[in-house]
C-alpha cells in the first residue's frame, strides 16, 4: 500500500489541476414536425449550418439542406419510418464527415464510414466530405502518365496523374470494366483506388467487390457504396465521402485513382432530394446548382506542387448515356467539367470490338503530355489511323468499288482493330504494349490472316518474354524506346512473324 502525505498529494493535485480550463457544451435542440420520403421538416435549430450532422433518436442522423424562418429541412441516411413527428433533434455542431486513413484499405464501407464487409472499424482521423478544392497555385502541370493498362486508352486517350477523365456511354457498354482494369493495374505501382459505387443493386456491388478480391486489387482499394436501396442522401453523400477519402492520401503525398460510378444516378438521386425539399426544377426537372453539385466534386481532383507534397487524385467520372446521347443535361454538363472522354459505343459492343472505345469522340486534353516516351514513339498517328478506316468501313458496307491504296488501308484496319482488341481480364504492361504497336508500325500483321491476329499477338508476347525479356524489362523499367531497343525490338518482332508466316 502506497502512502501519501498531505503536502505532496496537495502539489500532484496543483500540478494536473494547472492547465486545465473547464470548457461549457452546449447542445441545440428541436423537434420533428413532419417526415415522409426521406426528409424530415423540423422546427427550433435556429443556429444549425448547412450540411450540419442533426442526430435523430434510435441513432438515426440526417443533414440540413435547406435553412428557414420557420425551421429545418433535412434529408436522413435511413428509412423514415424510424423517425416520428413530435420527436426530438439534436444538432451536432459539425459537418458530415467520415473516418479516413491506412485502415480503410481493402474494406467496403457506406458514405458515414460503416463497415458493410461485416468487420469491426476503427480510424483515427477524420475529414470533412465537403472541401474546398486546391488553389490554382497549389496545383501542378499534369504530366504523369496513369496507365491504365488497356491498350486503347493508354495510347490514345492516355491519362495523367491528378487528370478527370470522364467515362461515358449507354448501359452495359463495358464503362466499369475500364475503371476496374486501370485500377487493377494500379497493383505494386504505389497508387492507392478508392471506388464509389452509387444507387447500384447490393447484388452487383458485392459481385464487384469479389472481383477485386480475387484479383489482388481489393489490398490496395477502399470500397465506398451506396446501394440502390439506400436513401436518396446516402446516395448523394457517397462521392463526396469517396473524395475525402482519397484525399486524405493525395494531402499525405501519395497518389490516388477515384472512380465514380455513376454520377448519373447521383445527379438522379439530388434530383429526388431537391423536389421533395420544394426546390425550383429546371431542365428535366433537375435543380438550378445540378452543375455546381458536380463542379464543386471534381475540380477537387488536382496535381499537388511539391510544396504541398507533391500528391495527387485522379478521378473517373462514370456517366451513363440514353441511346447514345451525349448532348443530354447531365453528360453535356459533365463533360464540360472534365478533361476529357472515353466515348463507348454499343454499336461496337455488339459488333465485337471491346473495349468498345470511339476513338472519334474520345479525347484526352492533357494527352500526349500524360505519355512515357516509349509510347509517344510508337503510338504516334494511330488515333488517326483508327479513325480513317471507321470512316472508310462505313462506305465498304455499301459494296463500292475501292482503288488499291483504300483496300491496303481497309485491311490494315481489320487487323487494327483485331490488336486493339482486349479481354477485360488482360492487364498489358508498358513494354507488351509498345511491343504490339510496333509490330503494327513495322507493317508485321500485313500477311497475316484476320482470325489469327488474336493469337499471334498473344504468341508473340509469350515468345520475347521467353527470348527477348531484357527488352521487355528495358522498356518497363526506362520508359523510353532508343535506338538500341527499338532496333532489336523490331528484328525480334520480324524474326517471329516471318516463323508464324512458314
Amino acid at each position: 500500500m502506497l502512502n501519501f502525505d498531505q503536502a505532496t498529494l496537495g502539489k500532484f493535485l496543483q500540478d494536473k489541476l494547472k492547465d486545465f480550463h473547464p470548457e461549457m457544451v452546449s447542445y441545440e435542440y428541436g423537434t420533428v414536425q413532419s417526415c415522409a420520403d426521406g426528409i424530415v421538416r423540423i422546427s427550433g435549430l435556429s443556429r444549425a449550418e448547412y450540411g450540419e450532422l442533426l442526430e435523430f433518436e434510435n441513432n438515426v442522423y440526417g443533414i440540413a439542406l435547406d435553412l428557414g424562418l420557420d425551421g429545418v429541412s433535412a434529408a436522413l441516411f435511413s428509412r423514415s419510418d424510424t423517425v416520428h413527428p413530435g420527436a426530438p433533434v439534436q444538432g451536432t455542431g459539425r459537418v458530415a464527415d467520415i473516418g479516413v486513413g491506412r485502415e480503410l484499405l481493402g474494406r467496403v464501407i457506406d458514405p458515414i464510414g460503416r463497415p458493410l464487409d461485416g468487420m469491426p472499424l476503427h480510424t483515427r482521423e477524420f475529414r470533412p466530405v465537403e472541401a474546398p478544392a486546391p488553389a490554382i497555385m497549389d496545383r501542378a502541370p499534369v504530366d504523369t502518365p496513369l496507365e491504365t493498362g488497356v491498350l486503347t486508352v493508354d495510347s490514345m486517350i492516355p491519362i495523367g496523374r491528378g487528370q478527370r477523365e470522364l467515362i461515358i456511354g449507354d448501359r452495359q457498354t463495358g464503362k466499369t470494366s475500364i475503371a476496374l482494369s486501370a485500377m487493377a493495374n494500379q497493383k505494386d505501382t504505389g497508387v492507392i483506388c478508392v471506388y464509389c459505387a452509387i444507387g447500384q443493386k447490393a447484388a452487383s456491388v458485392a459481385n464487384l467487390v469479389h472481383t477485386l478480391q480475387e484479383s489482388g486489387t481489393l489490398e490496395h482499394t477502399v470500397v465506398v457504396a451506396s446501394t440502390a436501396a439506400d436513401s436518396a442522401a446516402m446516395q448523394y453523400l457517397a462521392p463526396y465521402a469517396a473524395c475525402a477519402v482519397a484525399e486524405y492520401f493525395m494531402y499525405q503525398g501519395q497518389d490516388t485513382l477515384v472512380v465514380y460510378d455513376d454520377l448519373s444516378k447521383h445527379a438522379v438521386a439530388y434530383r429526388t432530394m431537391s423536389l421533395l425539399l420544394r426546390r425550383p426544377s429546371g431542365r428535366e426537372a433537375y435543380p438550378g446548382d445540378v452543375f455546381y453539385l458536380h463542379s464543386r466534386l471534381l475540380e477537387r481532383a488536382a496535381r499537388l506542387s511539391p510544396e504541398k507534397g507533391g500528391g495527387s487524385m485522379t478521378a473517373l467520372p462514370i456517366i451513363e448515356t440514353m441511346a447514345g446521347d451525349i448532348s443530354a443535361y447531365i453528360p453535356t454538363n459533365v463533360i464540360s467539367i472534365t478533361d476529357g472522354q472515353i466515348y463507348l459505343e454499343s454499336e461496337l459492343f455488339h459488333a465485337g470490338v471491346r473495349p468498345a472505345v470511339n476513338v472519334g469522340l474520345s479525347v484526352s486534353r492533357v494527352g500526349r503530355a500524360a505519355q512515357y516516351g516509349a509510347m509517344k514513339a510508337v503510338s504516334g498517328s494511330l488515333r488517326l489511323q483508327v479513325a480513317q478506316y471507321r470512316d472508310m468501313a462505313v462506305f465498304a458496307q455499301f459494296g463500292a468499288d475501292v482503288d488499291a491504296a483504300t483496300k491496303k488501308l481497309l485491311d490494315q484496319g481489320e487487323r487494327m482493330t483485331e490488336l486493339l482488341k482486349q479481354p477485360r481480364e488482360l492487364i498489358l504492361k508498358l513494354s507488351e504494349q509498345v511491343a504490339l504497336l510496333k509490330a503494327l508500325q513495322i507493317d508485321a500483321l500485313q500477311n497475316i490472316p484476320v482470325n489469327q491476329v488474336t493469337t499471334f499477338s498473344r504468341k508473340l508476347l509469350e515468345w520475347l518474354w521467353s527470348d527477348n525479356s531484357q527488352i521487355m524489362s528495358a522498356i518497363d523499367q526506362g520508359k523510353e524506346l532508343p535506338e538500341d531497343l527499338s532496333k532489336p525490338l523490331e528484328q525480334a518482332i520480324t524474326a517471329f512473324a516471318a516463323r508464324w508466316e512458314a
